[in-house]
């Protein structure tokens, strides 16, 4: 088993360069400043914000092998459909099993991120609702592919956290929907989920990778869209505020 084995990208190429060009997009809205006020939002300067899309992005191509489930048949280099987005399955060569690994970009940046936005806003109790019920709706939905792992339809944990994230808090909508969007999803598709990866024949099973990276990453772009939103609606209300009087 090689180490180098265990690096790839989660998408296939095409999938991979639109989620590059979100990113690209946002950089040109940062530029001409406007999204400024949406950062402010979520907690981070716009720097950090793009340095955390940007890790992410680059961090998915590496996995930190964690545990091995050993005796199966795998498959290897191939790519697997599911729900309308491409998956790649590594290749590999004298391979023990399945091997649970870590997504560097879809689950250690963005873990390590949502804890550090629950400490500086506070936000334990709706931080925690907040992930228990993207977390509930991504394990219903969650589907064991073969030579995948653990997939989920990319806008499911999209839409479910931009929901409940602004039922709880219009102020704090912005950072409960990457808090509750990365942890939900990790912890509802993913960890609940590892009894279901015996027999799949995944050479590589990556919490935060192949299956859930594509919507953990799109959540990042959501809770700026929200923040982005939310400043502009208390903007105008704020101008027609202060021209009522």
């Amino acid at each position: 088993m090689r180490l180098s084995q265990f690096h790839y990208l989660p998408l296939s190429a095409p999938f991979f360069s639109v989620l590059v060009l979100l990113f690209l997009v946002l950089v040109v809205l940062i530029q001409i400043r406007a999204l400024h006020y949406a950062y402010t939002r979520l907690g981070i300067s716009a720097r950090a914000a793009l340095l955390l899309l940007l890790s992410s992005l680059l961090g998915s191509y590496l996995n930190l092998p964690v545990v091995e489930l050993p005796g199966q048949q795998v498959l290897s280099g191939q790519v697997v459909d599911y729900f309308g987005m491409s998956y790649v399955v590594p290749v590999v060569v004298d391979w023990p099993g399945t091997v649970i690994a870590v997504n560097v970009g879809g689950a250690l940046i963005p873990s390590l991120m949502s804890l550090y936005l629950l400490a500086k806003n506070k936000l334990w109790g709706r931080g925690l609702l907040t992930t228990a019920a993207v977390a509930a709706v991504c394990h219903w939905l969650a589907q064991p592919v073969p030579g995948l792992g653990i997939a989920l339809p990319v806008f499911v944990p999209v839409i479910v956290t931009g929901i409940v994230a602004l039922l709880l808090s219009r102020e704090y909508a912005a950072p409960l929907a990457y808090i509750g969007g990365s942890l939900g999803t990790l912890i509802g598709a993913d960890l609940l989920n590892l009894g279901s990866l015996q027999g799949l024949g995944a050479p590589v099973a990556s919490i935060g990778g192949a299956g859930t990276f594509d919507g953990i990453f799109v959540v990042g772009i959501l809770a700026v869209l929200i923040a982005s939103i939310s400043g502009a609606f208390r903007g105008s209300r704020a101008n027609h505020l202060s021209s009522s009087d």
